[in-house]
């Protein structure tokens, strides 16, 4: 494979001769390669404030630290160039270094990516080619064409997990009773691929970029076949939606790998459990939140009664080895890694699959690593990702489940995505490229239906805010602490101002180092933790505060409209709200992340089933993913969640496929502190998924993490005072 070699003044200059003769379209521009490096940084640097980069902008913050350093010894090489001339060009690369400094102080990571002498990933080497040839270089042949390094495949188990793997009992006399697995005689060895006329563009980022342009692009859904005649599926007394059969004769159509991303209580557990039968996706594996194992369990039973499903716990000593289904939590997948391997399964499902986004988690790797062995061992295995809130913070979000489906590796699209962009004829040099681009993706298998839309007759959804005054000693404190902290943050603005010779002006806030101080102030409080003053401890002694409030406000609800799901982020304030519920004559059940799975869905059992049990007391985290509780139509939120997708999820808990009033959910929202900017926050941060999955026309800045803009307006507000 061709190398290059990005650093080295001899190198440079010579690039550099090749660069001046190609550059006859910028004749006024001694260096036409530096605005590219400026636009690109700010790129890189944009993503940054919103939160750690995702792989393709460090590649590419990789790539402009490298070109920096080549330009600038071409720079100094180059005698042609007139000494005030040089000095203006070193003065504009400093300044993209400069910005390549302050990201890699909001994101420390990126420090490792310029130990290493050059940036050799085919990615990196193309973006590098790429950039150079937009700036009228003329390359050699050896830069031109850059080789793929042939991909290694992971273990299924890796050695960290090797000693932890176990095998239950009962798989060892279905190994006995079987001890070949069948081959697939569909399966053959891949082709190799052709050489296509975009194999030598980064892609990656134009891919993720196509669908952060999404406004206006309609809703990213790919086109279903009609709803058939008849209901072939249901079994004897149910009945599928038109939306679910429309999803269901797509895979009768032979499609296999699907985002099923609809928005939460449209019945996407249902569909993929019909989905394995219709598909013969057996047997198949759900890696599935520990919450929602027992009701998927039921599910299989439900729709497909003539298939057995068993459920994975602990080490998996009740394992029923001949099911058909084989349900698991992401918790305990690592031990069973080895087992599941060679199972033979034909099918994977991976639910709430927004869990696995962080690529560095094991639980991402265990995901991944199965889902390849799966594709090793099947032709067309049935892939299905579920998630109503694929986009958390960043559009990069999507990588790991389009990894999952084996529509990219993360570096380049797979050979079927591939084909698809190659058949638009146009490159991401290309404006109209991005729409095909998304159009390509969204056929691969992305599904996404609003309730709106599909549910015509599932009643109205209603936030509705409940300001309360915390007028005690706890509520001033409260308000004092919030006060002292926004002055530190100005005390750190305006040290940072004064430092570099500026005077404090209140008209002319310096956004960046508003930015910048907020975000040193986030990255302290994460290492923190609880012990000291910051704003995660502000937050949790707000939902302290209000705790009784939002308590007393669900004991009178109860009382006029029935049955309340009361949600609670941290454990005090779910223990003094049950108190109380208990102290007023109510049965309550609650749903926590400590429980059993049996004892979990008895609870949720309990409480849509008994007539008694009043309310619902539930964790934010444990309870907002996978639980129908239809029996309320109304939601208390005790406390608000720091992103507006697990608000979404836990609300939607009432509001699904079952329910038939409409639905209200009451935010306790403490006045006149940081949780009326955080719930303005919450309702402004909605716009990362509907821009890109529904294509609406929403501010592109919405994807910025909630404590982040909580803390720049709190420093904004301190800035103010004075």
């Amino acid at each position: 494979m061709p190398t290059t070699a990005l650093s080295g003044t001899s190198t440079a200059a010579k690039a550099g001769a090749r660069r001046r003769r190609g550059s006859s379209a910028r004749r006024d521009d001694e260096a036409p390669l530096i605005p590219i490096l400026a636009r690109k940084v700010r790129e890189v640097e944009a993503k940054a404030q919103r939160g750690k980069l995702g792989p393709t902008n460090r590649v590419k913050f990789q790539v402009i630290a490298f070109l920096v350093r080549e330009e600038r010894a071409r720079v100094k090489a180059e005698a042609e160039i007139p000494a005030a001339t040089r000095a203006e060009l070193l003065k504009r690369l400093d300044g993209v270094a400069t910005i390549l400094a302050k990201t890699a102080a909001r994101d420390t990571s990126l420090i490792q990516l310029l130990e290493v002498d050059q940036a050799t990933s085919p990615v990196a080497r193309r973006m590098r080619r790429d950039w150079l040839l937009e700036s009228g270089a003329e390359l050699a042949d050896d830069e031109l064409i850059i080789t793929d390094v042939a991909p290694v495949q992971a273990p299924v188990v890796p050695a960290a997990l090797a000693d932890r793997q176990v095998v239950p009992p009962q798989i060892e006399a279905r190994r006995e009773a079987n001890p070949f697995l069948a081959p697939d005689l569909a399966l053959r060895a891949p082709a190799e691929a052709p050489r296509r006329r975009l194999d030598g563009w980064e892609l990656m980022g134009p891919l993720y970029k196509a669908f952060e342009m999404g406004a206006g692009g309609g809703a990213a859904s790919m086109e279903l076949p009609p709803v058939p005649e008849f209901d072939r599926l249901s079994p004897k007394g149910l009945e599928i939606m038109a939306h679910q059969s429309r999803f269901l004769e797509a895979v009768r159509a032979g499609h296999r790998s699907f985002l099923l991303a609809d928005e939460p209580g449209l019945g996407k557990t249902a569909e993929s459990v019909l989905a394995a039968s219709v598909a013969d996706a057996y047997p198949l594996l759900a890696v599935v939140p520990n919450v929602v194992k027992m009701n998927w369990a039921r599910e299989v039973e439900r729709w497909t009664p003539q298939r057995r499903a068993t459920v994975i716990h602990g080490d998996g000593d009740t394992v029923d080895a001949f099911a058909d289904v084989f349900i698991v939590n992401y918790e305990v997948l690592d031990r069973h890694l080895s087992w599941l391997g060679s199972l033979g399964l034909r099918g994977m499902v991976v639910d709430e699959a927004h869990f696995i986004k962080n690529l560095t988690s094991q639980r991402s790797q265990n995901v991944l690593a199965l889902a390849g062995r799966i594709r090793e061992q099947v032709r067309d295995p049935l892939m299905l990702a579920l998630t109503g809130t694929p986009l958390i913070n960043d559009v990069e979000d999507f990588d790991a489940i389009w990894r999952f489906l084996g529509w990219t590796n993360g570096e380049k699209p797979g050979p079927e995505l591939m084909a698809k962009l190659d058949a638009t004829g146009l490159t991401p040099a290309d404006k109209a490229f991005y729409p095909e681009a998304r159009d390509a993706v969204i056929s691969l298998g992305i599904v996404r239906r609003k309730k709106k839309d599909v549910a015509a007759d599932l009643p109205d959804k209603l936030i509705a805010d409940l300001p309360v005054e915390l007028d005690d000693e706890f509520g001033r404190s409260i308000r004092a602490a919030e006060q002292e902290l926004g002055q530190r943050l100005a005390a750190k603005y305006r040290r940072i101002i004064e430092a570099r010779g500026d005077t404090v002006v209140l008209d002319d806030i310096d956004e960046d180092i508003v930015r910048l101080v907020a975000h040193g102030e986030l990255e302290e409080s994460k290492a923190a933790g609880t012990g000291a003053d910051n704003v995660f401890t502000m937050v949790r002694k707000i939902g302290q505060a209000k705790a009784l409030l939002a308590a007393d406000y669900a004991v009178q609800l109860q009382r006029s409209v029935g049955k309340v799901v009361f949600f609670a982020k941290h454990i005090d304030v779910m223990d003094a709200a049950e108190a109380h519920f208990a102290a007023a004559g109510l049965r309550t059940v609650s749903i926590r992340g400590d429980q059993s799975t049996p004892a979990r869905q008895q609870a949720i059992d309990a409480f849509n089933g008994d007539p008694d049990v009043a309310i619902a007391v539930c964790s934010l985290t444990a309870a907002g993913v996978g639980l129908n509780m239809q029996a309320a139509s109304n939601v208390v939120l005790a406390e608000l969640s720091w992103t507006a997708a697990e608000q979404t999820q836990a609300i939607d808990r009432v509001h699904r496929i079952g329910q038939d009033e409409p639905v209200t959910a009451w935010r306790i929202i403490a006045a006149h502190t940081i949780d009326t900017k955080i719930a303005e926050l919450i309702d402004s941060k909605q716009g990362l998924a509907q821009r890109a999955l529904d294509g609406d026309q929403l501010d592109p800045t919405s994807s910025d993490s909630v404590q982040l803009s909580a803390l720049m307006h709190l420093l904004r507000q301190a800035l103010g005072a004075f």
